[in-house]
């Protein structure tokens, strides 16, 4: 049965990868690098003719681009990244991105990307507003007064502002963080907030020699804030916010 190449990312030529690193398959396939001048792809072999998408096969996508970044700067490819063959991934690849991938992993050297994530316990937020904002509270009385029937207005009223209360929450607490985290971070990005609950999310590059001082202030930040939002800090992991290879 034919082979292609999975391609999970890019590292320096002078890499060298632990004995047992595993990625895409079942069995798990082998990792190993290919090689071009001063960069090489991280990469194993997998049938052409099956298919990607399963669970097990993301986390082995990103288990082999964090524990790569444990030891060394990475830059990832996006999920499903799959070439022909060896010399695809040299001539498509690694040859018309060689400087800019030389450039990348210079930048990176010597820094962790890690996630700090922040969440609103359930109606927890929509307490927070209501307790806050007079206009909310009394469009709240209004409809239990009303009932569901008569209260459609104040019900849509009562959305848009909550609504647009919980991202000025969103706001305020973002920039407490960020303020808190500055000192230690060389680089931060924002994601999206992925739902009603999220406070924050928030990726920062850090070096080692600040990767506890991170953590301890994040430690903080949660202790002050267990009332209100709960915050975790993970990683180290790939850089996937600061630098996202060429599509394969």
């Amino acid at each position: 049965m034919p082979e292609v190449s999975y391609v999970y990312g890019i590292v320096s030529a002078g890499a060298r990868l632990a004995a047992d690193t595993r990625g895409v398959g079942e069995p798990a396939a082998e990792v190993r690098l290919i090689r071009h001048e001063n960069v090489a792809a991280l990469v194993s072999s997998m049938d052409a003719d099956r298919p990607l998408g399963l669970p097990d096969d993301l986390r082995a996508h990103f288990t082999v681009l964090n524990e790569t970044a444990e030891r060394m700067a990475v830059l990832p490819l996006r999920f499903g990244a799959v070439m022909a063959d060896s010399e695809t991934v040299v001539d498509e690849l690694l040859a018309p991105h060689h400087d800019d991938f030389v450039a990348s992993l210079d930048e990176l050297d010597g820094y962790e990307q890690y996630l700090v994530k922040g969440r609103y316990p359930e109606d927890r937020a929509l307490q927070e507003v209501l307790e806050n904002n007079p206009e909310a509270s009394r469009l709240c009385a209004e409809i239990n007064d009303l009932g569901p029937d008569a209260s459609h207005d104040q019900r849509v009223a009562l959305g848009e502002l909550v609504h647009a209360c919980l991202e000025t929450l969103r706001d305020s607490d973002t920039q407490v963080l960020l303020e808190t985290l500055g000192a230690w971070t060389a680089a931060v990005e924002l994601r999206d907030a992925a739902s009603e609950q999220d406070a924050f999310q928030v990726a920062v590059l850090v070096t080692p020699d600040n990767a506890e001082k991170l953590e301890h202030a994040v430690s903080g930040l949660a202790r002050e804030w267990r009332d209100r939002l709960a915050v975790r800090l993970i990683g180290p992991m790939a850089p996937y916010d600061f630098v996202i290879a060429p599509d394969a």
